[in-house]
């Protein structure tokens, strides 16, 4: 029998994802040899520290732009429901494999990733920013560059953290890569882990 399969993600929105995966990478391995001693070894990845420190605020820039067209693109799937907060609730019930509320394209835990993504990606475009030298830091005082930097490690330890979880699931929930990866996923997965989302695609009223 012919597997049943449904769009979940455009070639568009898949590029657009890997391009923000892999700009977090580069930027989570720069940032953790720049802000701790134990792992300076890592800007060899970029050939020298200078040039590791040169073009990690250019990278950030440009997740944020993949980030940004994301969150226009996600944000309106992303307001939290009364259906979630059952999920979010049960979360224990579902990480033995039995879901929990009638979910739509993205369950409680995607939500609360989505925004916390969102809240972080603002704190390190902001503070970076504040700390860019040689073009904004001169705009600034110490104190204030300080605080930045403080800030700017605290939002990408929550993120590195954030996106530690949401591979972890996504390997967890088989069949959650193959829809980053070829754009589908099968009507079973739809139908137990997005029961509405797969009514709403497949016109299905129960």
């Amino acid at each position: 029998m012919k597997e049943q399969l449904i769009q979940r993600y455009s070639a568009a929105e898949r590029i657009n994802h890997w391009v923000v995966a892999w700009c977090f990478i580069f930027l989570a391995i720069s940032g953790l040899a720049f802000f701790y001693p134990a792992f300076f070894w890592l800007t060899g990845i970029f050939g020298t520290p200078q040039l590791a420190r040169i073009v990690h605020p250019f990278i950030g820039v440009v997740m944020f732009l993949g980030f940004a067209r994301q969150f226009f693109r996600y944000y309106h799937h992303n307001f939290i429901n009364k259906e979630d907060v059952k999920w979010m609730k049960a979360v224990g019930e579902v990480m033995k494999g039995n879901e929990v509320g009638d979910i739509g394209r993205y369950n409680g835990g995607q939500k609360g990733m989505f925004w916390l993504m969102v809240g972080c990606m603002v704190v390190l475009m902001a503070t970076g920013f504040i700390a860019w030298r040689p073009y904004f830091a001169g705009l600034f005082p110490i104190p204030v560059i300080r605080l930045a930097l403080l800030l700017h490690a605290s939002a990408a330890l929550a993120l590195i953290a954030g996106i530690i979880v949401h591979v972890y699931a996504a390997i967890w929930v088989q069949g959650t890569i193959r829809a980053m990866a070829e754009g589908v996923v099968t009507h079973a997965w739809a139908k137990k882990h997005h029961p509405r989302w797969f009514r709403e695609m497949t016109g299905r009223k129960s």
